[in-house]
């Protein structure tokens, strides 16, 4: 019985490696392919003054779906359209200004030729992906990429497997090379994943500090008292004052805790200086620096307040342990009802 179970989980291994030797194997072919029809479609899409609308049937629908979803996350806007559900009335989301990506093995799909006639009567640019130049929908469009043929990975050569697995790599390709010529960058794609780790990992810390009325500053000259008058707010206010000298640079943090520690100490604070009894040169963060990064300082440093100053070392804001909290839980709560 045991060597029957080793022997399957052999065969297993077996079909699985060569599965994915296979998908391997057929990309490389197709980068191999990629040539002046790939950068004519590319070029089109790039200068597309509105969306870019992807569809497909079946398998290739599916793709379409993930393609799009690329594309918006890296900045290019654009919308998957259900072939069969546009020839019974969403034809009307696309606008005059769209341009329309076909993905089809085949380049055979009734469906997608059937679209391909509603939308090129209104003039609409239209591009398509499949695997031969030769086909119908090649033919028929503005603009074509043929990745040529491939071996499916699946053992019997039926289910689309590699070629799909190209169609998505190309998607990825197109996506990429769209978001580099736009000088997308990481605090771009922050904006469209505030959600998740991903999301704590980009959001730059002046996206969440407190700033403005939100923060309590006071000269570092002066007693505690004096010093707890003048930093008085209305409203939401953080248990920490900023204490600044004549220039406005930071100098030292006075937090509740700190007020509480001196009272049971039995220190006057109408006569103590301020300069006694604060955290002299804090530890500090810029507004540039991403929301991870402070988390990791507060919990390093097992503080609740981390000031933000500028390129002066003047403060312009502040994180509070209860904002990276609030902020974490919603984005693991976003990201729970994503799933």
């Amino acid at each position: 019985m045991t060597r029957a179970i080793v022997a399957g989980d052999r065969l297993r291994l077996r079909i699985a490696q060569r599965v994915l030797q296979d998908e391997a194997s057929a990309l490389r072919v197709v980068a191999d392919r990629l040539d002046k029809e790939f950068l004519k479609l590319v070029n089109g899409l790039a200068t597309t003054p509105g969306r870019i609308i992807v569809t497909g049937i079946g398998k290739s629908a599916d793709v379409a779906r993930k393609m799009v979803a690329t594309l918006n996350s890296t900045g290019t806007r654009s919308l998957f359209l259900d072939a069969s559900a546009a020839l019974h009335g969403d034809l009307g989301a696309v606008a005059n200004d769209d341009s329309l990506l076909f993905l089809s093995h085949s380049g055979e799909s009734v469906e997608l030729l059937r679209l391909l006639d509603a939308v090129g009567f209104v003039g609409r640019t239209t591009f398509a992906i499949t695997s031969r130049k030769e086909s119908t929908l090649a033919r028929r469009v503005d603009v074509y990429f043929a990745y040529g043929p491939v071996s499916e990975a699946d053992p019997l050569g039926l289910a689309p497997s590699s070629s799909t697995t190209v169609m998505m790599a190309l998607g990825d390709a197109i996506a990429f090379t769209l978001a580099h010529e736009r000088g997308f960058t990481a605090r771009d794609f922050a904006q469209f994943h505030p959600a998740g780790n991903l999301g704590m990992r980009l959001t730059p810390v002046s996206a969440v500090m407190r700033r403005g009325d939100d923060l309590r500053l006071a000269p570092v000259d002066g007693s505690i008292r004096e010093v707890l008058v003048r930093a008085a707010r209305p409203g939401r206010r953080s248990g920490a004052i900023l204490l600044v000298d004549t220039e406005g640079r930071l100098r030292g943090l006075f937090t509740d805790s700190d007020l509480a520690r001196l009272v049971e100490q039995g220190v006057d604070v109408a006569t103590c200086p301020i300069r006694e009894a604060m955290s002299a040169d804090p530890i500090t963060i810029s507004g540039h620096a991403n929301l991870a990064e402070a988390v990791s300082i507060l919990s390093q440093h097992k503080i609740s307040e981390l000031p933000v100053i500028d390129d002066l070392g003047c403060p312009v804001g502040l994180i509070d342990i209860t904002d990276v909290v609030g902020f974490s839980g919603a984005n693991a709560q976003s990201s729970r009802h994503a799933a």
